[in-house]
């Protein structure tokens, strides 16, 4: 990836001017991180409402977990090309383009009335959120700078972080209420509104390449997205198929050669997706690990959670949802408390003590397996893991350049949906047996097995992550 920081040949009506801050950046900010809110609530606002959705319109069990999954596909696969257009075109454009998809699909979603246009519709809403994230949140970057940055990703990261177990509280709320469809309809009035305000605050800031690399990699971007899609996809199947079978081996062996094909194109491509020497620099490697497994510990606590509470303890999406607040609560606390305190304590720092915080959590249920130590257990998980959404923002974009903001941006997020997949393919694997049975046997050792790897990531962090620079 080119070096040079240059922008444009002139000013972009609109934008801040050098050096000088833009004046509405925390209203931007603010409904940002509501539409980011949006798109990470949406990979949990259907768990609860999956069972009535899949009376009404009888829908297998196949395709109730490809109702989640098509979306986080989509999401995760498509993240580095929305990236790389918000480098090329401008976020502002993309912006726009993501909510107005996000929106009407969500609104094709909850009228849909068989399996297909259920699907078709979570696949837009992945393209719509694919190409606003990234977007989103490289605007974040190039808006602040020094300690109001830090600020600035600690409040993204608590809406952003807060969005899944929140997803829980309010599938719970629509399925009870009005109805599943709902679950998606929201989205419609509070898209419009977004849409509406952003045109206000947004500051049309300018394309960051110029010259040679003024074209999109789609072959690149298809072959990243194929690979991703299919690693998700063996991880998923895993959990019934098994891990070490012919069919999910060979899954994972075709998604390392789309991988090693993405390489190879990166390397040969004049315009390349991104520039691979990206994941080597230690800050951004660190953050990509972080982000991977905060959303895979935060998925295993609303997954483990979700179905421990409606199936063993027989409470009812309502009070499921209700019971999830307090996560929700927590998760935004530990991510806002994060971002004020980064500055002090250093990435480092922070992201051991948010590891070890999650770990302690997720052992409460493993030795305490009732509603009650379920529900304190994961709360104080949460906690921690909301601190780590802030340690892997500050640590991975804290010193990228601007034009390196949208594919740096794409590349974590990316990351965020791998391992939300990740974290849901492997606990429920774990937990098979109690889910078939109705025991709590294997919710214990899959809380256990959360609580190991925030544990053995929190020693990882210890070393990964760069130090704190010196003053």
């Amino acid at each position: 990836m080119t070096t040079s920081t240059s922008q444009t040949s002139g000013p972009t009506p609109g934008a801040p001017g050098p050096n000088i801050p833009y004046p509405r950046r925390w209203q931007a900010l603010t409904i940002l991180a509501i539409a980011q809110f949006m798109l990470i609530l949406d990979v949990t606002v259907v768990a609860i409402a999956l069972p009535q959705m899949g009376a009404d319109l009888d829908l297998g069990r196949q395709t109730l977990t490809w109702v989640v999954s098509a979306y986080t596909l989509t999401f995760g696969g498509l993240m580095l090309l929305g990236g790389r257009l918000a480098d090329l075109i401008g976020p502002r454009r993309l912006i726009f383009t993501g909510m107005v998809v996000f929106t009407i699909a969500s609104l094709a979603t909850g009228a849909a009335q068989d399996g297909f246009t259920v699907l078709a519709g979570r696949v837009g809403q992945g393209l719509g959120a694919a190409m606003l994230s990234p977007a989103a949140l490289s605007v974040v970057v190039r808006l602040f700078e020094g300690d109001e940055r830090n600020r600035a990703l600690g409040i993204w990261s608590a809406l952003g972080g807060g969005g899944a177990a929140v997803g829980v509280l309010v599938g719970g709320l629509l399925s009870a209420g009005p109805g599943w469809p709902w679950v998606f309809w929201v989205n419609v009035p509070v898209g419009i509104i977004v849409v509406a305000v952003l045109t206000k605050v947004l500051p049309a800031l300018p394309p960051v390449d110029t010259g040679t690399r003024d074209r999109a990699d789609v072959l690149g971007a298809l072959l990243v997205t194929a690979a991703t899609g299919t690693a998700i996809y063996a991880m998923i199947d895993a959990g019934e198929s098994g891990w070490l079978q012919p069919r999910t081996l060979a899954l994972f062996g075709a998604a390392i050669v789309g991988y090693l094909l993405f390489v190879l194109r990166q390397r040969t491509v004049a315009s390349p997706l991104m520039d691979l020497r990206l994941l080597l620099r230690r800050p951004v490697s660190a953050g990509v690990f972080v982000i991977g497994i905060a959303t895979a510990l935060m998925v295993a606590v609303f997954f483990l959670g979700t179905f421990y509470l409606q199936d063993l303890a027989d409470l009812g999406p309502l009070m499921t949802g209700l019971l999830f607040l307090p996560v929700a609560l927590f998760t935004m606390a530990g991510a806002n408390a994060g971002g004020r305190i980064i500055g002090r304590t250093g990435g480092r720092s922070l992201g051991v003590i948010g590891l070890t915080v999650a770990a302690i959590g997720l052992a409460v249920p493993a030795v305490w397996t009732s509603t009650l130590g379920v529900v304190v257990g994961i709360s104080l998980g949460a906690a921690g893991i909301g601190t780590l959404f802030v340690v892997a923002s500050a640590t991975a974009l804290g010193n990228v350049a601007p034009h390196e903001a949208g594919i740096a941006s794409g590349v974590l997020s990316t990351f965020h949906e791998f391992g939300a997949s990740l974290g849901a393919a492997v606990v429920s694997s774990v937990a098979a047996a109690s889910l078939a049975a109705q025991t709590t046997t294997g919710y214990a050792s899959a809380f256990t097995v959360a609580a190991i790897a925030a544990l053995i990531s929190a020693l990882v962090a210890g070393f990964a992550i760069p130090g704190r620079a010196k003053d």
